[in-house]
């Protein structure tokens, strides 16, 4: 496992206050940091705190200021190493999934699933397993998706949803909830298909919480998924199987986009922006409306707005 060398962590006014004591107890030598409160810096380990609260313990010292200093002179608490201990529902079996192109325009919807056990998540410790949007580079995105599919015990499975069946689902479901709802419960179906590679069985699916109601999911579930207990929640992707899903499925919809762009021969941004507005207008002169569906999600106001078509009036969303 790779040493650990930045550490982040909230403070509170009371503990900032004893950690900037204890440092120039140490003699630390200051220095001055853009928003900083306090900056210190050692031979080998760089501190500052910021005005927002936030510390950040940086350098090659950072573990042993963490476990010597910072646990159990400021934070009363020792985690670092011992956080499967203290959690161990950390290593459970289980399946993680998540999605990918819900807010883009352009391109396929695309869904994983990741199941992982101990060795999984152990193989993983010092890889960079995130949530996806934390990751800018498509490149690593496609290591990162590399590395998850070659782990030993690990299993996976995506659904890739292209536009014109994306299209087709929603003029039938009328929900991106339910269509949402719809490709998590056939990932996980299939995965549950491949349950003689998973020692230990899963214990678990987790997924976001994309719905007001958590019963979205556990309505398109067959046989199979039924069996098996269902979290949703907020922030799902801080679980390393969400997080590892959350990677698979960024790296089908892009490769999907890619595809894409090389069919039809012109640049298709990401998301839903200005850009994507202008890109969408320039394939309707080019091409004609009737082709749209092929390349973008038609419920979008951009469809309207490429086509030169009103847009219906905004309603403001009121939770029931």
């Amino acid at each position: 496992m790779k040493p650990l060398t930045i550490h982040t962590c909230k403070l509170t006014d009371e503990q900032a206050s004893a950690l900037l004591a204890a440092l120039q107890a140490r003699n630390w030598k200051p220095r001055e940091v853009p928003y900083a409160r306090f900056a210190f810096e050692s031979d080998k380990t760089n501190i500052v705190y910021y005005e927002s609260g936030k510390l950040v313990v940086q350098g090659k010292g950072t573990a042993e200021f963490v476990e010597f200093v910072l646990e159990p002179e400021i934070l009363k608490e020792v985690k670092l190493g011992y956080e499967t201990i203290l959690n161990p529902d950390l290593l459970l079996p289980r399946i993680g999934v998540d999605e990918s192109g819900k807010g883009d325009f352009f391109g396929p919807l695309s869904i994983a699933g990741v199941y992982v056990n101990e060795s999984v998540i152990n193989a993983w410790a010092d890889i960079g397993i995130r949530d996806s949007k934390n990751i800018s580079s498509d490149k690593k995105i496609a290591e990162l998706a590399e590395k998850i599919r070659k782990t030993p015990g690990c299993v996976t499975d995506c659904v890739v949803i292209g536009n014109e069946a994306y299209n087709r689902l929603y003029t039938k479901m009328r929900s991106v909830n339910t269509l949402l709802a719809w490709g998590h419960a056939r990932v996980i179906e299939n995965l549950l298909g491949k349950r003689y590679q998973m020692n230990p069985p899963p214990v678990k699916a987790i997924s976001d919480q994309f719905a007001s109601s958590k019963s979205v999911i556990e309505k398109a579930l067959m046989a199979q998924g039924k069996g098996l207990q269902l979290v949703q929640r907020h922030k799902a992707e801080e679980d390393i199987a969400v997080a590892a899903a959350s990677i698979l499925a960024r790296d089908e919809f892009v490769k999907g986009l890619a595809k894409l762009e090389k069919q039809f021969e012109m640049k298709l941004p990401k998301g839903a922006s200005a850009a994507v507005d202008a890109a969408a207008k320039k394939f309707v002169e080019e091409r004609g409306a009737g082709e749209l569906g092929k390349i973008s999600k038609l419920h979008f106001r951009t469809a309207l707005r490429a086509q030169g078509l009103p847009e219906p009036p905004k309603t403001e969303w009121r939770k029931r």
